[in-house]
């Protein structure tokens, strides 16, 4: 039995050390990371330009694209997530129209991670300046947090979270 529990113990624990250096190493070479933070300041200057049809080209074309974004609709909550390709442009149409929008990302900051070979993510703090439902048009911090999809040769937008940072609390005396 010992013999059982030492060839166990062994075979667990290289286990374990293979199981860490698969985890270790990054799916994607720096090339690829180095490509989609480009698109990813290309999706800046479209949406400072509010260019709605070259947006609408970066994300990916599914009913699961998901973005998450201020709402002007009470009933959807104050932050609401709006999937699929059509609830995404109109969203972005509403906030682009509704007054001047400025992204200014703190490039960085700026990081992207390959998670398997044909998806990423990238994570960015940044200022937006909106006026969108109720925002008083003064730049604010948000994150920017987008996860990436291998689309045949190009990188799409699967999924882009926009959180507001909450101001920090007053210091009690």
């Amino acid at each position: 039995m010992y013999k059982t529990l030492v060839v166990t113990a062994s075979v667990l624990s290289a286990g374990t050390v293979a199981s860490e250096s698969a985890v270790r190493k990054e799916p994607l070479d720096a090339t690829t990371l180095g490509a989609i933070k480009s698109k990813f300041g290309r999706l800046m200057e479209l949406a400072n330009k509010h260019d709605f049809k070259a947006l609408h080209e970066m994300f990916w074309q599914s009913p699961s694209t998901l973005l998450v974004a201020k709402s002007a609709i009470q009933s959807e909550g104050n932050w609401a997530g709006f999937w699929g390709n059509e609830a995404i442009d109109q969203k972005l149409h509403d906030i682009g129209s509704s007054g001047p929008v400025v992204l200014e990302p703190d490039y960085s900051k700026l990081k992207v991670v390959g998670l398997t070979r044909d998806v990423a993510e990238s994570y960015v703090p940044m200022h937006i300046t909106v006026s969108y439902a109720g925002q008083d048009g003064t730049a604010k911090p948000f994150l920017m947090i987008i996860n990436w999809l291998r689309v045949e040769k190009d990188w799409k937008i699967a999924s882009e979270i926009i959180l507001p940072v909450p101001p920090v609390p007053a210091a009690k005396d």
